[in-house]
């Protein structure tokens, strides 16, 4: 091999007036968005360590440094051999900055380290052929479906979306200048140059296979086993350790360490990083970076005083949250009969929420104890994510994580009983409530959720109704025939003129709850630009929720109309949809609504 060049670089510095290549045979771009969230967090959070609205943007230079590891690339080619995670990702992130900087100036110079532009062709840095079309259409703010495209496509426009949603109450707005000039200048990389392709490759396995820091599970590990002094025991907590650990690797990538990250914390933690200046790190924070060193640390404090602890804590304690955590993840991914909350809350990307599952139970629990509290917390999180989300109210990792984290110490190893007084209270007391629903609207905020919960309203008028109705499959986007949202109300104001002063007003309007339902999409695409007269046929025949515009639906449908005498639900079928309509439906989604999210839910998984 011959000499490896390794010098210290910033973004800046390693993004400008170069051009990076991904060679073909290179893994896709995978990161999922717990890798994005933990990158904003660490990011955001550093960057909050320094940052005060008293400084002036002179003082950024004057900021702490942060560290992203090494990327390894060829002289000859510049191809990334390792590193294109993070590379890639980063130049999401200053994607989104360039979106949301007031200052020429400073777009212009994030934008010289993302992408080039010469006789009118644009070319990235990170210059990979299939990636264009996607990135283009993140700069143009135009619509790109991302289904039908390579791996690494699909993920980069569901990361950015991922960013957005992180980055918008992660750094206030005033103080995103400032992290730009920290971001850009202040992050590091240690860069890496082969002379040769051959070189790169093995520079990179010996970083990654031969000679690799144990992890911190493996450490974990070690230290537990070690402490387990009969040899018999010890074997015995080794092959249910090792068995364990190859149920979570199946999960997905580092699915082991947030097993037990979300286990210590849920179980153990006390204390967690306030979000301002020179705060210090909690055991939340710690457990999140190193939960070896933690637990070594603590383990006096847990209980762990003798030999049969430690093995108690493997065989018995470790065990059953794993098992539980498994259980969450499968039935997160899969909507399973009697854990459906569990679902919908994942549905809508709610990642704290195996934090506050496992919080509840106590390691003492029965199997009918456990299924019973997932049942009881799941619902609530639903309510309480429900009740957010039609108020407008981020669901945020960055902005929920101090909260959940405050509100799993609260519900720690509580019976069921207690669980459900506590849970019950703490949505009474929330400072808004379903009522929100009477403004809500789809906008650039809230369209990540519409589909979700205009789902769930349709599904559940089809449930209680008697017909055979599948949510999953409403909010499935990769099926051949997926659903849509369907504005009544085509977007033509001039058919609208006489109701509105403006053109905004209309649009306001259009985009009211009430306005909308779900059609699959090729019935959603072939109304088109179709008049309320000519849609109302079609929407016949489709799910109840909007056939019940159409007054065939009132014939011949017993179970539909006893569920809606029996709960007073205002169905009517409508010939002329009006502006008066729109406010009718709003009220009667809300009507719907407090029957699905109701405290009086939480009570009947009592056993």
């Amino acid at each position: 091999m011959k000499k490896i060049l390794g010098a210290p670089k910033s973004i800046r510095e390693l993004f400008t007036g170069v051009k990076y290549s991904i060679h073909y045979y290179q893994r896709e771009y995978q990161w999922q968005r717990k890798q994005i969230e933990e990158l904003i967090e660490d990011l955001t959070g550093e960057f909050l360590e320094y940052y005060s609205e008293t400084h002036e943007r002179n003082e950024v230079e004057k900021y702490g440094h942060y560290f992203m590891g090494s990327v390894v690339l060829t002289e000859d080619e510049n191809a990334i051999i390792d590193g294109q995670q993070r590379l890639t990702s980063l130049s999401l992130v200053l994607l989104f900055i360039t979106k949301h900087l007031q200052d020429t100036n400073d777009k212009a110079e994030v934008l010289n380290l993302i992408y080039s532009q010469k006789y009118g062709k644009t070319t990235f840095n990170i210059n990979v052929e299939e990636r264009t079309e996607c990135l283009e259409a993140i700069i143009n703010d135009v619509v790109f479906e991302p289904e039908g495209h390579p791996e690494s496509v699909q993920n980069i426009w569901h990361r950015y979306n991922d960013i957005i949603e992180l980055m918008m109450d992660a750094v206030p707005e005033e103080a995103l200048p400032f992290f730009k000039d920290w971001l850009i200048d202040n992050v590091q990389f240690i860069k890496i140059v082969a002379q040769t392709e051959q070189d790169a490759h093995k520079i990179f396995v010996s970083m990654n296979d031969r000679g690799l820091s144990l992890t911190a599970t493996e450490m974990l590990k070690g230290y537990l086993l070690s402490e387990i002094a009969d040899n018999d025991e010890r074997l015995k907590a080794n092959e249910l350790w090792k068995a364990k650990m190859l149920e979570l690797k199946a999960l997905g990538k580092e699915q082991e360490s947030d097993c037990i990250k979300t286990w210590l914390r849920s179980q153990y933690g006390e204390t967690i990083r306030e979000r301002k200046r020179n705060a210090t790190p909690g055991d939340f924070d710690i457990i999140g970076t190193a939960f070896h060193k933690w637990l070594r640390e603590n383990g006096n404090n847990i209980g762990l005083k003798k030999s049969v602890d430690y093995s108690d804590l493997v065989q018995k304690e470790f065990i059953l949250f794993s098992n539980t955590y498994i259980r969450i993840a499968e039935y997160s991914a899969k909507l399973t009969e009697g854990f459906e909350y569990i679902f919908y809350n994942a549905d809508r990307n709610f990642t704290l929420q195996p934090l506050i599952l496992l919080a509840s139970l106590d390691k003492n629990d029965t199997k009918e104890i456990i299924d019973a509290k997932l049942k009881i917390v799941s619902c609530f999180l639903d309510q309480y994510i429900s009740i957010r989300i039609f108020n407008f109210k981020t669901l945020d990792y960055s902005a929920m994580t101090y909260t959940m984290f405050m509100l799993a110490k609260k519900i720690r190893r509580r019976s069921l009983g207690q669980l459900v007084g506590f849970l019950t209270e703490e949505i009474e007391i929330m400072e808004f409530s379903l009522d929100g629903i009477e403004r809500f609207n789809l906008s650039g905020w809230t369209k990540r959720y519409m589909l979700h919960q205009l789902a769930r309203i349709t599904h559940f008028v089809e449930e209680q109704s008697g017909k055979d109705t599948k949510f999953d499959v409403y909010v499935n986007r990769s099926i051949k025939n997926p659903y849509d949202i369907e504005h009544i109300w085509v977007d033509h104001f001039e058919r609208y003129s006489d109701e509105f002063e403006s053109e905004e007003e209309f649009q306001r309007t259009r985009n009211m709850f009430g306005d909308l339902v779900l059609l699959p999409q090729d019935i959603n695409r072939s109304l088109n630009d179709s008049t309320y007269s000519k849609k109302l046929p079609k929407y016949f025949g489709q799910n109840l929720l909007v056939s019940s515009l159409n007054e065939n639906c009132y014939e011949n449908n017993p179970n539909f109309l006893r569920f809606a005498n029996a709960n007073n639900l205002k169905f009517n079928p409508s010939n002329d949809f009006t502006k008066e309509t729109i406010k009718e439906r709003q009220n009667l989604y809300l009507e719907i609504a407090k029957l699905i999210w109701n405290t009086d839910n939480l009570r009947k998984y009592v056993i």
